[in-house]
């Protein structure tokens, strides 16, 4: 009797480890100890610390134009950054994800229906200014 539940323990594991394996191709996202989830494309990112102090001068420099010097936004160009519940409801991964491809004003998500170009439209922005610029945003979030 004994042996049985240990053989249908070990079947149960097994056919759980595989139906995982089989799963999406590897692109479901994942939890990370920060929580809210990060795709597979965005893991990458995860390594990035951003440097708030650093994030205020990239701020500065490229993204004042759409989002205001407050990040309260410009209207019609660039949303308040301050009470965007979609930059704080993402792992800043994410965030850095979303920054390096941006969102083209045919996106029907896009509600301004301004392009915003990805990198904020300074390709010479690396990933870990974006980390920073992310860690800057965190610190005005309400």
């Amino acid at each position: 009797m004994r042996n049985r539940f240990v053989l249908a323990c070990i079947a149960f594991a097994a056919g759980t480890l595989v139906l995982a394996a089989c799963g999406s191709g590897g692109s479901a996202p994942t939890v990370t100890p920060e929580g809210p989830k990060v795709s597979t494309e965005a893991q990458k990112f995860v390594v990035l610390k951003g440097d708030s102090v650093n994030g205020k001068a990239k701020y500065e420099s490229t993204c004042t134009a759409c989002h205001g010097p407050d990040a309260k936004g410009v209207a019609g160009l660039g949303k308040d950054l301050t009470t965007s519940a979609f930059i704080k409801g993402l792992h800043d991964a994410e965030a850095i994800l979303f920054l390096t491809k941006g969102r083209p004003s045919s996106d029907p998500l896009n509600t301004t229906k301004v392009d915003m170009p990805p990198r904020g439209g300074n390709p010479a922005l690396k990933d870990q200014d974006l980390a920073d610029i992310i860690a800057y945003l965190r610190t005005l979030q309400k």
